[in-house]
């Protein structure tokens, strides 16, 4: 990312000299559509990032520079209403933060991103937590960085109407290099776990699929679930979510679910035990069994949960064979974005390559790739 460039922009549009803020996007090396059911996910930062030069304007307005789309948004903080369009996410974060007590005034913004949009990095908590990084500094806020996640979660709630869970918020803000985080969507407890791949590299490959369907199906998934543990509650009233329940009380009431509920009931238990044998593998060195555990990840997101599509199938579906690769599934809210690889480094180069052909053969269209590692989360300079 060059910050020259952003305070460059920033001193052509505005006046004044600007912090700093950045946050990065995120990786999810298993446990996806868990965090919402209280859960346990598995992010990590990464070393791609959102980067916002702000600076005090001495107005009661908000003026915004969106960088790479070199488009200006504007809004009023008297008037905090829902609108359409980037601007939205600035707004959301706002007003979330004013209501935990900032006492945020008029300001200017330049923000810019290597972050890529819609291939499930979570573009939009790296905005959301970068801009609630700055703001919190800027004007002297109190917010610890539980705070800053949950306002930036309900910025993307009550703003940009996706009803998410925490994890993406939760590693942008709190991600550090060379480990991922346990974390626990309930408790919002957690433990930084070594990410210890030598030899290997983390790869995200990019269907070039936008998730158009991914916000109105991730509620309805949400809805779905919260229907099984209605039924549960009736037999087990101390249960408040996925979270408490097992496959033995699933199976043992499986005739009142209707079928499609409960293959996405059934997918989430099994996906918080997965996510717990692969915290084991990482401890014990075992890559294959980490490999192994994403690769039931992705068959149950594909069958059970049913959120992926026939591009991510197969791009999962074309590493199955090769020895170079130890684990594939698709990542993030799904139908479409990335898939992410534990690939043998040495033959990174040659894996993008292959799977590249195969995919314009397949489907006509290009596959981008990302070799990625893990990196910090927010924080304020250069």
């Amino acid at each position: 990312m060059q910050i020259d460039t952003i305070l460059h922009t920033f001193h052509e549009h505005f006046q004044g000299e600007p912090l700093i803020a950045k946050a990065p996007g995120r990786v999810n090396l298993i446990g996806e559509h868990t965090d919402y059911n209280d859960g346990f996910v598995l992010p990590a930062a990464i070393d791609k990032e959102m980067v916002f030069a702000l600076a005090k304007n001495n107005t009661g307005t908000v003026r915004a520079y969106a960088l790479d789309l070199k488009e200006h948004g504007e809004f009023s903080l008297e008037s905090l209403q829902v609108q359409s369009g980037w601007i939205n996410y600035l707004i959301g974060v706002v007003a979330e933060m004013k209501k935990r007590g900032v006492k945020i005034e008029g300001f200017d913004a330049v923000f810019s991103s290597d972050v890529p949009l819609g291939a499930g990095m979570s573009s939009s908590a790296a905005l959301e937590c970068a801009l609630g990084t700055g703001l919190n500094h800027l004007f002297a806020g109190e917010l610890n960085q539980q705070e800053i996640a949950l306002s930036a979660q309900a910025a993307e709630h009550n703003y940009a109407g996706v009803k998410c869970g925490i994890m993406d918020q939760f590693a942008s803000t709190f991600g550090k290099a060379g480990h991922v985080i346990k974390l626990d969507c309930r408790s919002m407890s957690w433990e930084y776990i070594p990410l210890d791949i030598s030899g290997y590299k983390l790869v995200l490959c990019d269907t070039n699929v936008a998730h158009s369907l991914a916000s109105s199906e991730y509620n309805i998934r949400r809805e779905q679930c919260e229907v099984g543990v209605q039924i549960l509650q009736q037999y087990y009233p101390e249960i408040k979510n996925l979270r408490d329940v097992t496959i033995a009380m699933l199976e043992k009431h499986c005739e009142e679910f209707d079928a499609t509920i409960y293959q996405r009931c059934s997918y989430v238990v099994k996906e918080n035990n997965r996510l717990e044998n692969a915290c084991q593998s990482l401890q014990a060195g075992d890559l294959e069994a980490l490999g192994q555990l994403m690769y039931g990840s992705h068959a149950g997101l594909s069958h059970a949960y049913e959120v992926s599509c026939e591009e991510l199938d197969f791009l999962v579906d074309q590493t199955r064979d090769n020895p170079q690769v130890v684990g594939a599934r698709m990542m993030g809210g799904g139908f479409g974005g990335c898939t992410i690889n534990l690939v043998k480094e040495e033959a990174v180069d040659t894996f993008i390559f292959d799977l590249r052909e195969a995919y314009m053969q397949a489907f006509g269209k290009e596959m981008k790739a990302y070799t990625v590692v893990t990196g910090d989360g927010a924080r304020i300079g250069e």
